[in-house]
């Protein structure tokens, strides 16, 4: 009897992460000629840039004790991750909607936050490029290029507004859960407040750091003391940024797989 059951029991358990790592199959439930689906490379190039990001905030604090800032790394990574962002986002916010088979709320989360964050990489990227010189040789790289930034700033910080507004919303109305048919997000589709809460706290701990940027940017480009340039919101900033980046990029290359698998389970 006991052998019955622990047969039943590693049945069940088979059973269960059969349906955790393939997902359910369900052949011909999507018309994929209607559901472009590329916000896998989108999570991956906004993971490596929210990190690019935060190490560039963290070589230009060193600049305060005398290190040279070298700007032409950064430039490279913003303008590769930028391209990726920009084509995408802008394709995505001007294809109404993108997914004709419905999500058209995508549109807005991904494309127009995507489109957004790629122009001020690209031109990020430009800046960097043209002043990698200038920044190196100058004394005090950190408060020259937060200087530079407060027009810009203004936007981000309305990016992270938006990005509030995403956060909510995918709470209110239960968004980002993935079908059954998915692989390993979809294990967790009879339960939709999980991916929905997972996904929103993503949105707003980035908006925190986006909402917060401007006033660090306009507090450590004003004040001369060390706490306000090199500790602060600006190193909450990069904190929170790092975090987000390294999860995002993992999530959006976790997506590849699972995203391929709910192509297979319902082509």
């Amino acid at each position: 009897m006991i052998t019955e059951i622990i047969r039943q029991i590693d049945v069940f358990v088979g059973g269960i992460m059969d349906e955790f790592f393939w997902g359910v199959e369900s052949p011909g439930m999507i018309d994929w000629s209607t559901m472009p689906t590329y916000n896998t490379i989108m999570a991956v190039a906004a993971g490596a840039a929210l990190i690019a990001l935060a190490m560039m905030l963290g070589d230009l604090r060193k600049s305060l004790e005398g290190k040279p800032f070298k700007a032409d790394g950064y430039s490279m990574a913003f303008g590769a991750l930028g391209l990726i962002l920009v084509t995408t986002g802008f394709h995505m916010t001007t294809t109404w909607p993108l997914a004709a088979g419905g999500f058209a709320y995508d549109n807005i989360i991904f494309g127009e936050t995507c489109l957004g964050f790629g122009a001020l990489l690209i031109f990020a990227c430009f800046y960097l490029w043209k002043r990698r010189n200038d920044l190196m040789e100058s004394q005090d790289a950190y408060s020259d290029l937060l200087s530079t930034a407060k027009p810009l700033s203004i936007f981000a910080g309305g990016l992270g507004l938006g990005l509030w507004g995403i956060s909510l919303a995918g709470v209110m109305y239960r968004l980002f859960t993935a079908p059954p048919q998915e692989p390993i997000s979809g294990f967790f589709a009879t339960w939709p407040w999980f991916e929905a809460i997972f996904m929103s706290v993503f949105f707003f701990v980035i908006g925190l750091a986006c909402v917060l940027f401007p006033f660090g940017v306009f507090r450590a480009s004003n004040e001369a003391n060390s706490e306000a340039k090199g500790g602060g919101l600006m190193a909450l900033v990069m904190r929170l940024w790092m975090i987000c980046g390294i999860l995002i990029g993992l999530f959006g290359c976790l997506n590849f797989y699972t995203h391929i698998g709910l192509i297979v389970n319902t082509m």
